[in-house]
């Protein structure tokens, strides 16, 4: 199959990238920071989620957020929701896409927002159809799709299952998740190949965490099965829960890096991002989990291109 020419990047440094940080994260940092995505050419940008403010406080001021942005022409905004409640205090804040989220496994399932898979997609049927006849985009989240922390290896047909299930509720994209970072390219072949036996290539994402550094290489996988987005999260922020100390998600320094040497067009302004990335690592006094970022950072600007 031949890889793609364009690729959109899903930035999701902003949700997922933050919402695990120990510290308080100032209104005004975040905003500046998806303003500086923004800038940087990032096509769709995941600003918060409309959860429980006790379970995820860093997310507490997501509302603010959304009625506060600068938004750009032809920059998505998306925020994720897991409840009616949730749904509708996005919508009052202004959202115009919201992502709905659920697990490949039992266990996570379980472990995750306290239902069994079945339960799950019952739970989001009637949200889902709020936000639809709200004239909102949705997009899904399917976690665990190849290894769960707490069951072990899922099988690629139950994930195609799920992600069949989830795109019956009304997605227009499901983004599919190797929530611990422990797949390699082998495994996500397979994991493609099943899937798309239920539903459209064009319709998937891929969502690699970096665990055991098979992000990058994943990715090159998934773009020799068609795959033209993919989640990524600036200077790599975020981190694995179920591994003391591991990285979490992709950078997306190093996606643009690779799909530039491909020769891949994204959109994006890579030295740009870069700088941003550096400096949201600053804000949060934590160390930029970008490799290619950080390097580009130490090069000459004529050898900003890969």
């Amino acid at each position: 199959m031949t890889r793609p020419q364009t690729v959109r990047l899903v930035e999701v440094g902003p949700r997922d990238g933050l919402q695990n940080e120990a510290k308080p994260v100032p209104l005004a940092t975040k905003l500046e920071l998806i303003h500086r995505l923004a800038a940087a050419g990032l096509p769709s940008i995941e600003v918060g989620s409309f959860v429980s403010a006790r379970r995820v406080p860093q997310m507490a001021d997501s509302a603010e957020i959304l009625r506060l942005i600068h938004r750009q022409p032809n920059v998505a905004y998306p925020v994720l929701v897991a409840t009616m409640q949730g749904l509708e205090a996005a919508i009052a804040a202004g959202a115009r896409e919201v992502a709905i989220f659920a697990a490949a496994s039992e266990g996570f399932s379980q472990r995750n927002i306290n239902c069994s898979t079945s339960e799950s997609i019952d739970r989001y049927r009637p949200l889902a159809g709020a936000a639809l006849a709200a004239g909102l985009k949705l997009r899904g989240y399917l976690s665990t799709v190849i290894v769960c922390p707490y069951d072990g290896p899922v099988a690629p047909e139950s994930a195609a299952i799920m992600a069949e299930r989830m795109m019956a509720l009304g997605c227009y994209e499901l983004s599919l998740g190797d929530t611990i970072g422990v797949g390699t390219a082998d495994k996500v072949r397979r994991l493609i190949e099943a899937v798309a036996e239920r539903i459209p290539r064009q319709q998937m994402a891929m969502h690699f965490h970096d665990t055991y550094g098979q992000a990058i290489a994943n990715i090159l996988a998934s773009l020799d099965l068609g795959i033209t987005v993919f989640d990524a999260s600036v200077a790599g922020l975020g981190g694995c829960p179920f591994a003391a100390g591991a990285t979490g998600n992709v950078a997306t320094e190093d996606v643009v890096y690779l799909l530039q040497g491909l020769g891949i067009q994204t959109g994006v302004n890579l030295p740009e991002l870069a700088a941003t990335g550096q400096w949201i690592a600053d804000q949060l006094q934590r160390t930029n989990g970008s490799r290619a970022g950080t390097a580009l950072l130490r090069c000459q600007p004529t050898q900003l291109t890969p």
